[in-house]
């Protein structure tokens, strides 16, 4: 039976996809299983469809789990937005990077708590899902042949066979951004699923911050909100390794 959260945890890259250990617990095995497969650690979702993402999540997101991470992390932008702070700098005065912040899970009695979710924990995971392969897809059509690399991909990629068969049915027929916005049953899921768009790739392309600006159109978030997701995303996210023995956050074609 798919595990809707355990496949949400593998995507993100907060669990070694066919273990049950996260990243941060077995270190040295995922070194060693980024050098025999690349495709097995890091953001999966931009490694199968091979986004430009460039960056990728770590620390204190990896603790948490796929769903509280991206819950925790749409929670913290909402009470930024809500006290009127100015978004987040990612810099110190002297250029250097800021400190990664703690990432905790949002308050239980929230409504941005994963067991607040009007529709159940797994359904809403399952969406959040589909709103991530969305966004990864939002650059460019899969064909035939891009078709059977991504095949390829999630074989190597050590899920099991329902998760690699809801994958694919997901990235051929990709949820529409009205589809998208009609699931979100309370504001906090409007951010939550902007959040997790924004979370898979990067805004590099004009294709790719017009699909994300769209998104937050059609969800009606508001500019500055828009602008908190942006800095607490890219406050849990780093460049992503370029050396040979480092694993990489896509493969280039």
């Amino acid at each position: 039976m798919l595990d809707p959260k355990k496949l949400l945890d593998d995507l993100l890259g907060s669990t070694i996809p066919g273990t049950s250990g996260t990243l941060r617990e077995k270190a040295g095995q995922a070194t060693q299983l980024a050098k025999d497969n690349p495709l097995a650690t890091g953001a999966l979702v931009a490694v199968l469809l091979g986004t430009s993402a460039g960056r990728q999540v770590t620390g204190s997101a990896l603790k948490v789990g796929g769903l509280a991470a991206i819950a925790g992390l749409a929670y913290k932008a909402y009470q930024n937005y809500r006290s009127g702070d100015q978004p987040a700098q990612q810099t110190d005065a002297s250029g250097t990077p800021a400190r990664e912040p703690e990432l905790l899970p949002p308050p239980s009695d929230t409504e941005f708590h994963p067991a607040q979710a009007p529709q159940g924990e797994d359904e809403f995971a399952l969406m959040l899902i589909r709103a991530m392969i969305a966004a990864a897809n939002a650059d460019g059509h899969i064909d035939d042949e891009e078709r059977k690399k991504i095949a390829d991909r999630v074989s190597l990629a050590g899920l099991d066979g329902e998760a690699q068969d809801f994958l694919m049915s997901e990235i051929e027929h990709p949820l529409s951004i009205d589809a998208l916005v009609a699931a979100a049953q309370t504001e906090a899921q409007k951010v939550e699923l902007y959040t997790a768009s924004r979370l898979t790739i990067e805004p590099d392309s004009r294709a790719e911050r017009g699909y994300l600006d769209l998104l937050a159109g059609r969800l009606k978030l508001p500019d500055a909100l828009v602008d908190h997701v942006e800095a607490t995303v890219s406050s849990i996210k780093t460049a992503a390794p370029t050396s040979t023995d480092a694993p990489k956050s896509n493969i280039p074609w």
